[in-house]
């Protein structure tokens, strides 16, 4: 874990001129702080800068109150303020210090690391603050690369993911192919059937099949042989009439 260091966290004891109150607030506050009771610490605090609201020691106190309390928001826009009120450079350092590990304990080091800067920025020589840095960069080089890492193993996954998507489309591509292919098939089979049996039934109707009579075997016996007679006997008569000279009356 990156340091915390204790004397930036120090209470800022009430110096003059602050009114008998404001002293008794201020002391009343602290008094709970060392007590580590916190949210009551930083209660009175804010009771002491109603009268004064940027007053320094007391906001300082109070961020680092609310800090402890673990009310880092609050304390981030309270050691802000704290930054911004003051014109004393380790003053300055001390509230940016103790932004960066309100951001620190959250894990967002680059915030923290900007905070780092800043109070470096006021303070060169605070070798804590150059210590967060370092740690908070490392962890931020860190992060980085497990983000690089999980980024491209997503990128794999979707990749794989991609290709098999793909593939199982292809496959339904392939299937419908098929099945198209096979309709056409059937299509064109009951398309052929369709044209023979009407190329039956065309010739059906152009030449009809004689049917078949009602003759029993010896009727249509004894109409072939009448025909067979008749055969004959037009052949006999054909016979007889052949090379029969005509006669004539006179002899010239």
């Amino acid at each position: 874990m990156a340091r915390k260091i204790t004397g930036t966290f120090a209470l800022v004891i009430a110096a003059l001129p602050v009114f008998a109150q404001e002293r008794k607030l201020m002391k009343e506050g602290n008094n709970l702080y060392e007590q580590k009771k916190y949210k009551e610490a930083a209660a009175v605090y804010q009771q002491a800068l109603q009268k004064n609201p940027a007053y320094t020691p007391g906001l300082f106190n109070l961020g680092n109150a609310q800090y402890q309390a673990k009310q880092l928001d609050a304390a981030r826009n309270t050691l802000t303020t704290t930054a911004k009120s003051t014109s004393n450079p380790l003053e300055k350092s001390g509230a940016q210090y103790n932004i960066g590990n309100t951001y620190m304990d959250e894990k967002k080091w680059q915030d923290a690391i900007d905070a780092y800067k800043q109070a470096l920025r006021n303070n060169p020589q605070d070798a804590d603050a150059k210590y967060n840095l370092s740690y908070a960069t490392a962890m931020k080089k860190k992060e980085d690369e497990n983000n690089k890492d999980k980024k491209k193993d997503q990128k794999d996954k979707n990749k794989d993911q991609q290709n098999k998507d793909q593939k199982n489309k292809d496959k339904k591509d392939q299937n419908k192919d098929q099945q198209n292919k096979d309709q056409q098939n059937k299509d064109q089979q009951n398309k052929d059937q369709q044209n023979k049996d009407q190329q039956d039934k065309d010739q059906q109707d152009q030449h009809p099949q004689p049917k078949p009579g009602n003759l029993s075997q010896k009727q249509a016996d004894q109409i072939l042989n009448a025909l067979q007679q008749e055969e004959k006997n037009l052949q006999d008569k054909m016979q007889k009439t052949k090379g029969v000279p005509v006669k004539v009356d006179k002899d010239w």
